[in-house]
């Protein structure tokens, strides 16, 4: 028999083999699934992937806070009879204002960055894009620049402190910040004298960008100054190596 007859012939015992296999798995796949095969809604959300996340994080926070406590008390009562512990948390404690370890208050800006509303319809305005309508991570961003070029002492948002290492990620619609979600408004809180603040993000691109958006297509942004404000200490662990 010549190899191209062989070929065929091969070919032509093969083909009603596979399909064969292949019918046997369809039906006892159908058979197992009782006849409910999956569907686009019966997949887990990512949404809520996020919360099992965020809910096992804060957790693992709470216990951290725990183990926190418990170390802090154990260095107090060394101090009490140990110069060389005293010495050192005497220094750690100069240093905690400027790390973002402890809180600060006084007079300085507010920003408060909002997605747009829907009409009492649902509908997005005319001619807008999805993304058109939402507060995004370099919008965000821009807002930090402007309010540390503007010689701010501390910044928080939301409820944390903001660090040199604070970098925020958008999620969809949300925001992830030291590990933890949330949704707009946005509230970032600066220290510092209010006129260059407020001079420094009038001059920052991003945020005059954002403004534009905000007029156009009714996204939110609010800017305030106060004469009395705080922002909370930063909770997380300092990774920093080198520092300058």
């Amino acid at each position: 028999m010549t190899e191209p007859a062989r070929r065929s012939r091969l070919w032509i015992v093969c083909v009603p083999i596979v399909c064969l296999v292949a019918g046997l798995l369809f039906a006892t796949t159908r058979e197992v699934s009782a006849g409910n095969e999956l569907r686009r809604g019966d997949t887990t959300r990512l949404s809520d992937l996020v919360r099992a996340a965020q809910s096992d994080l804060d957790r693992v926070t709470a216990d951290r806070d725990g183990l926190a406590a418990q170390v802090d008390a154990l260095q107090a009562r060394a101090a009490h009879s140990d110069t060389g512990v005293a010495s050192v948390l005497d220094r750690v404690g100069a240093l905690e204002a400027e790390a973002g370890l402890a809180a600060a208050s006084g007079r300085g800006v507010t920003v408060t960055l909002t997605d747009a509303p829907r009409d009492s319809d649902g509908n997005y305005p005319a001619g807008a894009r999805p993304d058109d309508l939402v507060v995004h991570q370099q919008d965000v961003q821009s807002v930090l620049n402007a309010l540390w070029a503007g010689g701010a002492t501390a910044i928080g948002m939301q409820d944390q402190r903001v660090v040199a290492t604070t970098a925020p990620r958008c999620i969809g619609n949300t925001l992830l910040l030291h590990g933890r979600t949330y949704s707009p408004p946005y509230v970032l809180t600066a220290l510092g004298d209010p006129g260059p603040l407020t001079a420094a993000l009038d001059a920052e691109p991003g945020v005059r960008l954002f403004k534009q958006y905000a007029v156009r297509y009714g996204l939110g942004y609010e800017q305030s100054a106060a004469t009395s404000l705080t922002v909370p200490a930063y909770d997380g662990q300092m990774r920093t190596k080198f520092a300058r």
